[in-house]
């Protein structure tokens, strides 16, 4: 299983259920494929030592059953390599050592073997991604005695050699496609809903079969955003997301492309969710109250916030209502305004072992209008010195906040992304970077 789980950073980064347009593209470059073998290399070669039953010796005149042992899989070269429209190949070089159980002294020897196994990636019948060996070969070649070769008659070492040739040939290409199969078990786990908040989550879904060229393979994702159980749903005239050839940074293992969509969906559910709102505490000081006075501002976020993809340029536009109110004689608080506030906002995008993160800044002035008035007519002078001594920072406070949670990007368990870049392009978002896996 755990070669299986270095195989499967090939496919780290796929949901698994059936939807309708990708929203996600997620590219594994051929970079990938020299880190994966490095990582299954040990554990390949552990499930390789299959057993040996004994060895019936007719040299004699008496049928001797001699045990055999294989005492070391020794893997010298290992590489995995894209085949376009097809899926991923291997092929390895393989010693295999032995030791032969014999009467009077023990036997040596070492068996090269090469291996050569094609894996398809496909998407299965409920969505998720399935692989499976199409093709498997081991190819013997001349063993090598390593000691006692004077002593030991032609006679045994022929036929020795066909019977562990014999076992190897149905055992090694089982024990590749058994763990191939344990792959799927394990990709199988990606079912189900990532949390994104307390009432939210996130599920992401293979909608195709892959793309597999000779430098890549690519999966069409579609992340599909919950609050409460129900999905956000987006208008149905987006266009499908295509992530163009080149972009990010070239020479890494991992390129996923981040489409408007997914940001649209994101936001909606922050504001239908209530989480954008909020209840500012200050003092405040104009014409009508010339002591300070405590106030309170409820700030309500019922237009849906707008984000804006350009290239090397992202940026959030809200617009609250606030409500000022303060308390009266009875301690009560009554309302005195009410203002129409616009705020944009830079957002500056990172990624965090698996999520994507983001802090934000206000751009320019903070536009604001009275909306409404309890109390007369409202100096904007104080408005504005309201906006940025008690609004702006407890604003940008909760919107960091928000954005420091994050979403979490398709992968599985104990993989991580080495330094990620983000990369802002018109109408999308590219995250560049290395993988990680954590045994």
């Amino acid at each position: 299983m755990a070669w299986a789980r270095g195989l499967g950073l090939l496919l780290v980064l796929l949901p698994v259920v059936g939807a309708s347009k990708p929203g996600i593209v997620v590219r594994l470059n051929k970079e990938v494929l020299s880190y994966v073998a490095e990582v299954g290399k040990v554990p390949l070669q552990q499930a390789l030592q299959v057993p040996i039953p004994h060895f019936l010796d007719r040299s004699g005149q008496v049928i001797q059953p001699t045990r055999i042992q294989i005492l070391n899989v020794h893997m010298p070269y290992l590489q995995l390599k894209f085949i376009a429209g097809f899926g991923i190949r291997l092929s390895a070089a393989t010693n295999f050592t032995f030791k032969i159980f014999r009467v009077p002294e023990p036997l040596h020897l070492m068996l090269p073997v090469t291996l050569l196994a094609d894996t398809l990636v496909a998407q299965g019948s409920i969505g998720t991604p399935v692989v499976s060996i199409s093709a498997c070969y081991s190819l013997f070649n001349k063993a090598v005695v390593f000691d006692g070769y004077n002593s030991t008659a032609p006679a045994l070492l022929a036929p020795l050699q066909k019977h562990i040739k014999a076992v190897l040939q149905n055992k090694l290409c089982l024990r590749i496609s058994n763990l191939v199969q344990g792959l799927n078990v394990h990709l199988g786990t990606l079912i189900g809903l990532s949390p994104v908040g307390p009432e939210s989550q996130v599920r992401y879904t293979m909608i195709n079969a892959p793309n597999v060229t000779k430098d890549y393979i690519s999966f069409d994702i579609n992340a599909v955003l919950f609050l409460l159980g129900k999905p956000i749903i987006l208008p149905m005239d987006a266009t499908p997301f295509v992530l163009p050839s080149h972009v990010g940074t070239s020479g890494v293992m991992a390129t996923v492309g981040l489409s408007q969509d997914l940001f649209d969906s994101a936001i909606l559910l922050l504001q239908k969710a209530g989480a954008l709102n909020m209840d500012i505490t200050g003092q405040l000081v104009a014409r009508q109250f010339p002591e300070p006075r405590p106030l309170a501002l409820k700030v309500r976020l019922d237009a849906i916030p707008v984000v804006t993809l350009h290239t090397n340029n992202a940026t959030l536009r809200i617009q609250p209502f606030v409500e000022v109110l303060a308390p009266d004689s009875d301690s009560a608080f009554q309302s005195l305004f009410s203002l129409d506030v616009v705020v944009n906002l830079s957002l500056q995008l990172y990624v965090s072992e698996v999520r994507l993160q983001g802090t934000t800044s206000v751009l320019g002035n903070v536009q604001v209008t009275v909306a409404s008035s309890n109390v007369g007519f409202i100096e904007m002078e104080q408005v504005q010195s309201l906006m940025g001594n008690v609004f702006q920072r407890p604003l940008l406070d909760h919107l960091n906040a928000l954005l420091s949670i994050g979403v979490a990007l398709p992968s599985v368990t104990n993989l991580r992304y080495i330094a990620p870049e983000v990369f802002v392009y018109e109408g999308y978002i590219v995250v560049s970077g290395g993988l990680l896996y954590q045994r």
